[in-house]
């Protein structure tokens, strides 16, 4: 492991800015935990979030927008993987470059996928040797998630770099009683099989839980099968997961968190004897290690809250081509290295001025490494460093009996690149005996410049912060004593500075006059999103209850001078639509039927290669066999419909699954 010298930049006092809606799923538990406060009292209280504002709030005076998946929902959804039961949520569409396991991208609200920070028990876990740092979906499962909770929009105030379209953040499971542990056990179509288990206890003061999971599939083809694809992309998965807390005095927490993965993927690639896409025997390893430790103090009777945390990620990749040393002449197979690092030194206070008013403050030093490596292509890798320092702060209070204001301020600054400043300011006005709920929202992100953009060989090191404003206003309207719940969320986003590759074909003036490497990224684009997300939620009786939403998401490029001026972004559709009732029969015997229509885009950013739409069927059935067997199965695309979300990548037709689980 990398040495690293660290040191407290000054916490940055709030300023006033504007801020976002907040709006909460209605399969969410009643409380719902940030990753620095998973572990906090203040998660026995009922109806009560965290995330959003790094403390315990009530959720009817959130400000911002947020989704939670609690661990009983995605228990219902059966998935295995956590990209596709995100697929379903509102403002949130994927892409995958084939079937289980090949690269996934997850967009929120329009945004570029790596404009969305994704948090493992409070770990960023961004790729930095990625080129745009992006967090692949494709290897992340249900396993030990104990909840899913996502924030949309602008979030950088509290959460940094890379949370322009918003954050994801995952959380596994903690100990709440003696002795307890869970074990799940599916098989299904294309040779899948699925098997994890994990135990946990609580004694004394002591509480911990470990967890493991194997996920293995002999896959599909990645290049669509209609179009002659015939080699299937196998793919294996193996995690691991632990978690422990020391209660040293009734003030003093010690909290260690670990998180392991390894992954073997088939994909398919250009480089076959003609040099277009097909057909290929490429593979590639994926190694991720995340590790948290932290220590938490109360003072003054609790009324001030202090997190000491150092947390590290480290992320490694190797891709293989055995037909490369033939199809380039080459001695080596292999076609890429990639290592990320990132050691991050945090120290975060919750300090109550009132009871009716509480501010949040911290400081943040981020250390990021990567080592880039192409043997056919590089006489040596590409290595670099760089180091984010922030300073955050944010108050959240009563300024009249059902009115709640949050108001903050952020700065970072990163090595070579400069300063930074985002703001963000919400409301939440609860009206008819909290029955309704208006809520109105301006927030700020930005996106540091990669590893990648700013040193490879196409880098610039004077890129400059990508940044975007977003806003949103609501309503959340219940009736029939919260049997009906219906909510509307408008939503925009202007971003600016966005960074691009600019190529050198053909160009020999400018910036191009003395590139010799074919290109480089610069600050040359924008675009602009502008939606609405409707969701719905009827429960007429404890047995049946039905949910739908809806995203328009209209998501333009804006870059000057650009061609694609006012052409969808690609790989983005404009419409979309989820629907699912679930009836559990006299018999025990529980079925859902869910639905997802997602309307057309394009791969591409001028709109030359279609992506039509879709609809999705799928079909779910679980049977309690007493109170600790559960015996359960689903169908997927039930008519087998044909689509790609990605140009030329296949997709699984109709698959069936089956499983047991138990628990003690």
């Amino acid at each position: 492991m990398h040495r690293y010298a660290f040191f407290f930049p000054a916490a940055g006092l709030a300023a006033l800015s504007f801020a976002a809606v907040a709006k909460a799923d209605p399969r969410a538990p009643a409380s719902a935990v940030a990753p620095d406060e998973a572990t906090s009292p203040a998660t026995s209280v009922s109806a009560l979030v965290v995330t959003a504002n790094r403390g315990p709030i009530e959720l009817d005076k959130v400000g911002q927008s947020i989704t939670v998946l609690s661990a009983a929902a995605i228990v219902r959804d059966q998935e295995t993987s956590l990209g596709d039961i995100l697929a379903r949520e509102p403002g949130v569409s994927l892409s995958r470059n084939g079937g289980p396991g090949q690269t996934t991208s997850l967009f929120l609200r329009g945004a570029d996928s790596d404009q969305t920070l994704v948090l493992i028990d409070g770990v960023k876990v961004n790729d930095p040797s990625s080129p745009g740092t992006g967090y692949d979906f494709a290897n992340l499962l249900a396993g030990d998630t104990a909840r899913v909770e996502v924030l949309r929009g602008p979030q950088s105030t509290l959460y940094g770099s890379a949370a322009i379209g918003g954050v994801v953040n995952v959380l596994t499971q903690e100990a709440t009683s003696l002795p307890e542990g869970e074990a799940r056990l599916e098989g299904g179509s294309f040779g899948t099989s699925y098997v994890s288990a994990g135990v946990g206890g609580k004694t004394g003061n002591v509480d911990w839980h470990v967890a493991g999971y194997a996920d293995a599939s002999k896959g599909i083809p990645c290049f669509d099968r209609q179009l002659g694809g015939r080699r299937p992309c196998a793919y294996h998965d193996d995690g691991l997961t632990a978690r422990l807390r020391v209660d040293l005095t009734p003030d003093l927490q010690l909290d260690q968190r670990a998180y392991y993965t390894w992954a073997r993927t088939d994909f398919d690639g250009y480089d076959t004897p003609t040099f277009s896409f097909g057909d290929d025997g490429e593979y590639g390893h994926a190694i991720q290690w995340i590790e948290y430790t932290g220590v938490n103090l109360s003072l003054f009777d609790g009324r001030l809250k202090n997190r000491l945390a150092f947390q590290y990620a480290d992320t490694d990749h190797n891709d293989q081509d055995p037909g490369q040393p033939a199809s380039l002449g080459v001695s080596t197979t292999t076609t890429f290295i990639g290592a990320g690092r990132v050691a991050t030194l945090e120290y975060e206070g919750t300090f109550e001025i009132t009871p009716d008013w509480r501010a949040v403050f911290g400081a943040q030093n981020e250390r990021s490494t990567y080592v880039s490596f192409s043997p056919a292509f590089q006489a040596a890798p590409d290595r670099a460093k760089t180091t984010l320092a922030s300073g955050y702060a944010q108050i959240t209070g009563d300024v009249l009996r059902n009115l709640t204001i949050t108001f903050g301020g952020r700065y970072d600054d990163q090595t070579g690149v400069g300063g930074h400043f985002d703001g963000q300011a919400s409301a939440a006005w609860r009206l008819n005996d909290g029955n309704t709920i208006l809520r109105a929202s301006f927030g700020q992100g930005f996106k540091a410049p990669s590893l990648y953009q700013l040193y490879s060989e196409y880098g610039n090191r004077a890129l400059r912060p990508e940044s975007a404003d977003g806003w949103d206003a609501g309503i959340e309207q219940k009736f029939a004593h919260g049997r009906v719940d219906l909510q509307a969320t408008y939503f925009g986003r202007i971003s600016r500075e966005l960074i691009d590759f600019v190529s050198c074909y053909g160009v020999t003036t400018g910036a191009c006059a003395t590139n010799t490497s074919g290109g480089y990224y610069d600050n040359v684009a924008r675009a602009r999103a502008e939606g609405v997300e409707l969701s719905a939620r009827w429960t007429p009786i404890d047995q049946l209850d039905l949910t739908a939403n809806y995203t328009l998401d209209d998501v333009e490029d804006r870059s000057p001078g650009a061609q694609t001026h006012g052409l969808q972004l690609a790989r983005r559709p404009r419409d979309q639509v989820n629907a699912a009732i679930g009836y559990v029969w006299p018999v025990k015997l529980r079925t859902d039927v869910a639905l997802r229509w997602v309307g057309a885009s394009f791969d591409d950013a001028a709109h030359t290669l279609p992506l039509k739409s879709y609809t999705l069927v799928d079909l779910r059935a679980s049977y309690p066999i007493g109170n600790h067997l559960e015996v359960y199965g689903r169908i997927e695309n039930l008519t087998n419909q044909h689509y790609e979300t990605t140009f030329q990548y296949g997709t699984p037709g109709r698959a069936a699954y089956g499983g047991v689980r138990v628990s003690f």
